[in-house]
């Protein structure tokens, strides 16, 4: 195997620890990526925009500010200094290891920023999100920005600017969406870590549909500082998160995006050890395990994968119960009350982004994705009366998931309800079938989706792990005990 491929298939932590110790260079860890990047991704077109330039200039930095602890040590060791420290112990966590960033929120200054959209091809970025400087601080160094379905409007990644992205685990398969781009970069080593967001199950689909895993928090542990409007992901609980190979770089990612931030009306002081998670045991862990939240038409062949997966949680100890959610709803009528507050906010964000740039999607149809400007449509029929109605069903469901989560500390469920769509597949009016992630976005409750297997057809499936509110530590625990009873790292040979 050579020494590029090696790094690229090191977890975030791992390869962090590796570059303080001095046995890689930043430069060494960026350059592997970089080759990486281009040796696979034509096939995968997970990147929009690569940062060959800058993260190499980052890189060398980063090898001087830890060339310069080291002579530190050893002139603090020849004066007899009670200081003396160990190698890198100034330094960030990350520091050193390449960061993919979606291309919709998770801005850099000076950086191509499209929002998935050929409006924006040639857009800058003026500003660094709030989560992109904690992880630039904790050392991580962009390499570049990922790709994703135009606003993020829908749950696969395609669009009118640099087309579709594979899943890397069987390139005929989309890579699920809206943050398509940095689960495929991850599943294929072209990243240790990447920035997703969350309005739907921006995080979870394509985690589920890569073979990665993706975390989406409580809402208001992460920060979102987004500009013009602060006030723009309520209607969808819309929250940043980690997307990982491993549990355990996913617990340190979340360590270090959360905590207030006083640009987010949001943004909450919550304490959660992510970290100190991993280890838990779960065997006083009760888990109720639904199929199929009550309505949703999962697929014989995932849902056999799940079952294998739910096995495991209770093999790691867990009490295990199959359940029902008892929300009361059919599969319509929850279709039907997502439907005014899922597009209402992406007529929001078009509206936001008219405002911010001058930019009329519907003015310019011709340049814009089909499906987004049906949204877009649909989202002006809607008037606040469908939206004030639509929370009734959403607070049936919160009520019936929290009845649940009064009983047990975690509710399982399948991401995804089928394993097999396709790279160019439109999902029309099923779209809300296939993902089981969008209610806990009503809901705000944490939730990861961890890989659980492959089908027989060697399609990956997820499984979705869902905790109480403001209880990301226990989703944590879980989804390590059932990487420690299934390890998943075969999936990225």
């Amino acid at each position: 195997m050579s020494r590029e491929h090696d790094l690229t298939r090191l977890s975030a932590t791992t390869l962090a620890s590796r570059i303080r110790d001095g046995d890689v260079t930043a430069t060494e860890a960026v350059e592997a990526h970089l080759e990486r990047i281009d040796d696979r991704d034509d096939e995968i077109n997970a990147f929009v925009t690569v940062c060959d330039d800058e993260a190499l200039a980052a890189a060398a930095e980063a090898d001087r500010v830890l060339e310069g602890s080291e002579v530190q040590r050893a002139t603090d060791s020849r004066a007899g200094s009670e200081a003396t420290r160990e190698t890198g112990e100034s330094v960030g966590p990350l520091h050193g290891v390449p960061l993919a960033l979606k291309d919709l929120g998770s801005e850099k200054a000076g950086v191509r920023h499209t929002y998935g959209s050929a409006l924006f091809a040639d857009h800058v970025s003026e500003r660094t999100s709030a989560i992109v400087e904690r992880l630039e601080a904790a050392g991580a160094i962009v390499i570049g920005k990922t790709n994703t379905p135009e606003l993020g409007h829908k749950g696969t990644t395609d669009n009118e600017l640099v087309g579709a992205t594979a899943s890397p685990i069987d390139t005929d398969l989309n890579a699920g969406g809206s943050s398509g781009g940095s689960a495929a970069a991850l599943a294929a080593g072209l990243t240790p870590i990447a920035t997703g967001s969350d309005a739907g199950g921006s995080l979870r689909i394509p985690a589920a549909a890569c073979g990665v895993y993706g975390f989406k928090p409580t809402f208001g542990l992460v920060p979102d500082d987004g500009r013009p409007s602060a006030f723009g992901r309520e209607l969808q609980h819309t929250t940043k998160g980690p997307m990982t190979r491993t549990v355990e770089d996913a617990a340190l990612l979340l360590s270090l995006l959360d905590g207030p931030h006083p640009d987010d009306p949001n943004s909450v002081p919550v304490d959660v050890d992510y970290r100190g998670a991993l280890e838990r045991p779960i065997d006083d862990y009760r888990i109720g395990y639904s199929p199929d939240l009550d309505v949703f038409p999962v697929a014989d062949d995932v849902g056999a994968v799940v079952d294998d997966a739910v096995a495991a949680l209770a093999d790691a100890g867990a009490t295990v119960d199959e359940i029902t959610v008892d929300h009361g709803y059919s599969m319509a009528e929850l279709s039907e009350a997502a439907m005014p507050t899922y597009t209402t906010s992406v007529l929001e964000s078009a509206t936001v982004i008219e405002e911010a740039h001058g930019v009329d999607f519907q003015e310019r149809a011709d340049e814009v994705s089909d499906s987004l400007l049906a949204m877009l449509h649909v989202g002006e029929e809607h008037g606040a009366d469908d939206v004030a109605r639509s929370g009734i069903v959403r607070t049936g469901v919160y009520d019936a998931v929290q009845d649940v989560l009064a009983d047990y500390d975690l509710l399982v469920t399948p991401t995804l309800s089928r394993a097999d769509l396709g790279l160019h597949a439109d999902l029309g009016a099923e779209a809300w079938e296939w993902p089981l992630t969008w209610p806990f976005n009503w809901t705000g409750h944490p939730v990861a989706s961890a890989p659980a297997g492959l089908t027989e057809r060697g399609h990956p499936v997820g499984l979705q792990l869902v905790g109480r509110r403001f209880a990301d530590d226990d989703v944590l625990a879980a989804s390590a005990a059932l990487e420690r009873e299934r390890p998943w790292e075969h999936l990225y040979e």
